[in-house]
């Protein structure tokens, strides 16, 4: 599970720093202030569970199956939290309606602090023991 972690966590980094990097340089003249605001929020969350991701996967308090659940909550969050901001923030450079997506923000949101609440439970649980 360690390299699995390790590699999805570099995965998360990579495609950040692209984002991130196209964000500031190729769609700062073509987004509103407001739309670039909320792209730069989805790949710092992104960036923040890459990290996040590579720490979990070093931890020796965790078992493996631990480390599996958090990792399949945090990438569906990242999925839904960062995917549908990516794609509500540049919905009129492709001209494709993504509002739907709205409600799924918040979702992937949830994902994402679930998997932070499953390490500080397990990391007690594992204390306990």
């Amino acid at each position: 599970m360690t390299k699995k972690l390790v590699t999805l966590a570099a995965f998360f980094g990579l495609v950040a720093i692209i984002l991130g990097a196209f964000g500031a340089h190729g769609l700062k003249s073509v987004l509103t202030p407001e739309q670039l605001i909320s792209f730069e929020t989805g790949v710092k969350y992104q960036m923040y569970h890459a990290l996040f991701l590579l720490l979990i996967s070093q931890l020796n308090i965790l078992t493996e199956k631990n480390k599996r659940t958090i990792g399949i909550l945090t990438t569906i969050g990242v999925f839904l939290f960062s995917g549908s901001i990516y794609l509500l923030a540049t919905q009129e450079l492709s001209g494709i309606n993504f509002k739907f997506l709205g409600p799924i923000t918040p979702v992937g949101g949830v994902f994402l602090i679930i998997s932070w609440f499953f390490t500080a439970f397990y990391s007690m649980k594992q204390k306990r023991n």
